[in-house]
């Protein structure tokens, strides 16, 4: 059985160090290695859209709603392994469990730009969806571990800009490995998943001896430095129960608390917008005037270059206001504007093209916010663990959905792909107004009871945010 932590008092600053040089060296030493990983594994799950733009669908014979298939069977192992996953991190390190997996889709991706049929890509797809279940709640739940809820939406949208990044750097990329078509035999289509999946693998190498771990796990820190970063962080969220295995027990807990089902419904609700945009931008880019192959893919990096900047603005300012909800919010409606403007405008391209960044820039905003409030809101390593996964596991079911909601028989308007997206917004926004209102209700009752409620430091750990003393960020 875990025993208490020894240490219940904020302990002073390390010598020869101050707070701010400390956060800057983790900092450094944390977010570009997770924004590299997670910047790679969504390139190689949505360059399959690029690929499209040059001629994957043609040359593989996929007809109808075949390429639909094949992006809705990766989230399948994707969405089933998450809390596996997540458990996994904490059992062999985010360093082994992160790299060994980087390796895999990385593989993987190589092999899916040498199948030459319909089920040689789903088989591809779907242990593509089996190596990246580990990456964004893992990257997520490793953020967690190191910063205050205060300091942390900056670090969660940079890190999730890594997907704006992604979106932006793929479509440049695909643009110039297009000009290879024919070389060496190979389509262009072909190149990008090759390419880029030898660049994953060689990453993952690197990764296996120098991606960074959970805080008690970091060597490149003086004792004194671990242990005031616990301190710093057990002020702000509780002691987080580090030393202890996650059992079916926590699994079962966890799960019966409404505000997890509400993080869920949250992210789920915006996941059908985000993937309908990373895997149909393309496409929608194509209907809305007469370009190119590479001309598209051109046409598809300003949005998601935009979208990193705004994201970034909209993090500094939330954590400024220690606010999360109204943030959140407000990036809502921009997204909302978008498509709406897309439901009602058909010949105007610029108008239409505007749209898109609106879509881009509030939905890639309003994720990292979700994500951040909710897995900052969970207190302790097994709690945070399993909530994260979940909120990823099962909001990821819309990415199921997104793939069906652009089908080629409602081109170009693709007005009902449009209602779908706007539907599920709409959907995270109650939940955001439901999850803010039990936070709400949680705090003031909290605030009513005895301040002294008698617990052990053994017992708050166990309880994580379930602790009366924990108070819930708005």
């Amino acid at each position: 059985m875990a025993t208490p932590s020894s240490r219940t008092t904020p302990v002073p600053c390390p010598p020869h160090t101050t707070e701010r040089r400390l956060m800057t060296q983790i900092d450094l030493r944390l977010v570009p290695f997770l924004i590299i990983l997670y910047l790679l594994a969504f390139l190689d799950r949505v360059n399959i859209a690029n690929a499209r733009a040059f001629g994957l669908e043609r040359d593989l014979g996929l007809e109808k709603v075949q390429f639909n298939t094949a992006l809705v069977i990766f989230f399948v192992p994707y969405i089933v392994l998450e809390i596996p996953s997540n458990i996994a991190v904490k059992r062999f390190s985010p360093r082994v469990w992160l790299s060994v997996c980087a390796l895999g889709f990385g593989l993987v991706s190589i092999c899916q730009g040498l199948v030459s049929s319909y089920g040689g890509l789903l088989t591809t797809r779907f242990f593509l969806g089996c190596f990246e279940s580990a990456m964004f709640p893992a990257c997520f739940y490793l953020l967690s571990m190191w910063y205050k809820r205060s300091e942390a939406q900056k670090r969660y949208s940079l890190f999730f800009g890594s997907t704006s990044l992604a979106g932006a750097f793929g479509g440049l990329l695909a643009s110039a490995i297009g000009n290879m078509d024919g070389m060496r035999g190979y389509s262009g289509w072909r190149w990008i998943f090759i390419l880029e999946g030898v660049l994953t693998f060689l990453f993952g190498v690197l990764f296996l001896f120098t991606f960074p771990s959970f805080p008690e796990q970091a060597t490149w820190l003086t004792e004194p430095e671990r242990a005031y970063i616990k301190a710093r962080l057990e002020a702000d969220q509780g002691h987080n129960a580090a030393e202890r295995k996650i059992t079916l027990s926590d699994v079962k807990t966890v799960m019966s608390d409404v505000k997890v089902w509400l993080g869920g419904l949250m992210y789920f609700g915006l996941i059908v917008p985000a993937y309908s945009y990373a895997y149909f931008s393309p496409t929608i880019i194509i209907q809305t005037g007469h370009y190119t192959a590479i001309e598209t893919q051109l046409r598809s990096v300003p949005p998601w270059a935009v979208a990193f900047g705004f994201a970034m603005v909209v993090a500094v300012a939330s954590d400024w206001a220690r606010h999360r909800f109204l943030f959140a919010m407000g990036a809502i409606c921009i997204s909302v504007s978008g498509f709406a403007i897309l439901m009602t405008v058909h010949t105007n391209t610029p108008v239409q093209y505007a749209a898109l960044f609106l879509i881009c820039m509030g939905t890639y905003s309003a994720m990292p916010i979700i994500v951040c409030w909710f897995n900052m809101n969970l207190g302790g390593h097994h709690r945070r663990a399993i909530g994260t996964a979940w909120q990823i596991g099962f909001g990821n079911i819309g990415g199921i959905i997104s793939t069906f909601s652009f089908v080629a028989d409602d081109a170009p308007l693709y007005k009902k792909g449009y209602s779908i997206c706007v539907s599920f917004i709409c959907l995270s926004a109650i939940s955001c107004i439901a999850y803010a209102a039990v936070l709400t209700r949680e705090n003031k009752k909290r605030a009513k009871a005895a301040h002294d409620v008698g617990l052990t430091d053994y017992e708050k750990s166990e309880l994580g945010d379930l602790n009366p003393q924990f108070r819930y960020m708005l």
